[in-house]
């Protein structure tokens, strides 16, 4: 019999597994369509579109009714549907709307990592975010391996169906997950506290660093970065290799991001440590010679991302009542939405307009823009004025 927690990484895993089997592929197989750069970069960035929409009515709704399952159940559905109208209808146009399928699908990822926290101590959030941002990369790394398995023998359309099935597995799963009745307390939304959310300083600067972050991400290592390993002549399993390298670092890193770095290092410097590797790696993806290097490349960026991201995600709900976190991290979500559209799309219209380049050298420097952001501040686990007072007397 499993219990809760592994039950429920184990829901983690098949849900981005079933999102993430096709994405090294994508912008590949939007080539092999006719799609143009800016085209390519719209489908990207559709992905964090809808995020950015649902992300906070999700999480507000989750408060008001005390309910995180329903949430996971519609997710899981989502990711089925995207993935299998693509098999089914395969176009640049059906890819597009499939992403902001998808987007709707990953946008519930506000109430799997706040149920997951849930399980936990208010003051071990960082934790339980790294442990569950650990099985994420496991479903993406997972799902890219056999998705580059899959494309080498039955071709790239056949990624879909395998993310359709895996979907489907994930939302049988998701059915036996227990949830707890919420209590009284939990579910008193009220409509002053979003504003008292989005007015902390603290919750606004994690929710910009969270968004160039993944505006980093998405328009490299899950975005052209697969378009540069082409143009060395990459193979569809060798594209699948090429994202798995930066999947896997976060596998452990991940794990570490919110005890290990935090002992060490503290927030500050361990968020300075991998933004600047992020950073660096994307001013150096474009000039690579070598597609074993490039491999290199993403294995270093992974980490980067892994030390600074769920930190960010366990930060900005530790010091929050359980009532509000669902919407905190609503607004968070869908503040670092916002990045997952602009980073790709930026690099696309730039791409096409300049060369690859100037796209990837133009994300660099806007993730420069964090490190200023990092430096004059602190990051800590003092009260945020969005936390109830059960919780500040932890």
């Amino acid at each position: 019999m499993l219990n809760r927690k592994t039950k429920f990484c184990m829901v983690t895993i098949l849900f981005w597994f079933a999102l993430y089997a096709y994405v090294p592929q994508m912008p590949g197989y939007a080539r092999e369509m006719g799609a143009s750069y800016r085209m390519i970069g719209l489908i990207a960035g559709s992905y964090g579109i809808t995020q950015t929409l649902l992300r906070i009515p999700l999480g507000i709704g989750s408060d008001i009714l005390g309910k995180r399952k329903i949430f996971i159940l519609i997710g899981a559905v989502s990711a089925m549907i995207s993935a299998l109208i693509v098999f089914l209808f395969p176009s640049p146009a059906v890819l597009l709307a499939a992403r902001f399928l998808a987007g709707v699908s990953a946008a519930t990822w506000v109430t799997f990592t706040v149920m997951y926290a849930s399980y936990y101590p208010p003051l071990e959030a960082t934790k339980a975010v790294g442990i569950i941002q650990s099985m994420n990369r496991i479903g993406m790394f997972l799902a890219m391996l056999a998705g580059g398995v899959v494309a080498s023998y039955y071709g790239t359309k056949s990624i879909f169906l395998l993310s359709f099935f895996v979907g489907l597995m994930a939302l049988g799963l998701s059915l036996t997950i227990q949830e707890e009745k919420a209590s009284v307390t939990e579910k008193a939304f009220h409509r002053s506290d979003l504003p008292a959310i989005i007015q902390n300083r603290q919750v606004r600067l994690i929710c910009l660093l969270g968004a160039l972050s993944q505006l980093i991400m998405y328009a490299g290592p899950l975005g052209f970065s697969p378009i540069v390993a082409g143009h060395l002549g990459a193979t569809g399993f060798q594209l699948s290799l090429l994202t798995m390298m930066f999947i896997f670092p976060q596998i452990i890193v991940s794990l570490l991001s919110g005890t290990f770095f935090i002992r060490v290092f503290g927030e500050k410097i361990s968020l300075i440590i991998g933004f600047s590797l992020m950073i660096t790696l994307c001013f150096a993806t474009p000039l690579v010679p070598h597609l074993s290097l490039l491999y290199g490349f993403q294995f270093l960026a992974g980490i980067g991302n892994a030390i600074a991201f769920p930190l960010l995600t366990g930060l900005v709900i530790r010091n929050v009542d359980m009532r509000l976190r669902n919407t905190t991290m609503g607004f968070f979500q869908a503040f670092f939405g916002l990045g997952m559209i602009t980073g790709p799309v930026l690099v696309g219209i730039l791409s096409q307009q300049y060369s690859l380049q100037v796209g990837f050298w133009a994300v660099g420097v806007l993730g420069l823009s964090a490190l200023l952001i990092i430096l004059p501040n602190q990051f800590s686990a003092e009260h945020t004025g969005v936390t109830g007072s059960q919780e500040q007397g932890h």
